[in-house]
């Protein structure tokens, strides 16, 4: 099989739907992105609004136009699938049911989200938490094409998802109900202990991910460099180079056959200015 020429290697960042979802794929081709992520409602709030016909046919519209392709929405920071409070469980499953809505009404490829956070219970707890709550939710799930994504966690405060056995966990309970996968957060998992820096690092890192998940369940990446150390626990994005992480990283990952023609989406700082430079250096990386 023939690589994908460099230019239209999916990669592309997290955009704005200020105004309507088909602005995020607008500043997407503005950026020269082929792929994008944005949020189909407000992230912080639990209640968001369906989508209507017209901005659905216009996102699709604009999404034929732009060749933008394999686009993925983030739900919001306020959903905890593995709550053990039973408001927020509630509260949670409602809005994830929502977010799974808009996906379909959009067409959209992948919607990622945070796995949740055990708070007072114990992590085996939450991760059962979230199996059962996601199995609530397979009917609904297999009315549209989009495959959910769990994104690795750095693994701060109480949240589960920093290692590839917990996310694994999860997967093998989940793969024969639902569209299923997994989306790698570089910032994400070098805090948690992933030593990615390298290419050697890379290929230790993806080894430990096919034993204890399967890279056939690896779908989609966040492209971060780190602000905080290897194994940190901390959650803080850097511009690609100017953090912990360093160039190579992302270098080898441009180069590696396992990763290269993944999905990539820009979460760093700055914006659009930056992610112009950014994704031309992956493009520029890639072999």
């Amino acid at each position: 099989m023939s690589k994908t020429p460099k230019e239209e290697l999916l990669i592309g960042a997290h955009t704005s739907a200020q105004g309507g979802a088909h602005n995020a794929l607008l500043e997407g081709a503005e950026i020269g992105a082929t792929t994008i992520q944005f949020f189909t409602s407000n992230q912080k709030r639990w209640e968001g609004k369906p989508i209507q016909k017209e901005e659905a046919e216009l996102f699709k519209e604009t999404l034929k136009s732009t060749g933008i392709k394999k686009v993925m929405s983030h739900d919001s920071y306020l959903i905890n699938l593995g709550s053990p409070d039973a408001e927020i469980s509630r509260k949670s499953r409602k809005a994830f049911k929502d977010e799974i809505q808009r996906c379909h009404a959009l067409g959209v490829t992948f919607l990622n989200f945070h796995p949740g956070a055990a708070t007072s219970g114990t992590a085996e707890e939450c991760l059962d938490k979230i199996v059962s709550s996601l199995e609530e939710m397979e009917g609904l799930i297999h009315e549209g094409h989009t495959r959910i994504l769990l994104e690795t966690t750095a693994g701060q405060g109480t949240s589960v998802g920093h290692s590839f056995e917990q996310i694994g966990y999860i997967i093998k309970k989940l793969h024969r109900k639902i569209p299923i996968g997994v989306c790698i957060d570089t910032c994400h998992i070098f805090a948690a202990g992933y030593d990615i820096r390298t290419k050697k690092g890379w290929q230790e890192t993806l080894d430990s991910f096919q034993k204890q998940i399967g890279l056939s369940h690896l779908y989609a990446l966040h492209v971060n460099d780190s602000m905080k150390p290897l194994g940190s626990r901390r959650d803080r994005h850097a511009p690609l180079g100017k953090g912990e992480i360093g160039l190579e990283c992302f270098k080898a990952m441009m180069q590696h056959p396992d990763l290269r023609e993944l999905p990539k989406y820009l979460e760093t700082p700055d914006g659009p200015p930056l992610w112009i430079k950014e994704i031309q250096m992956l493009r520029d990386f890639a072999k």
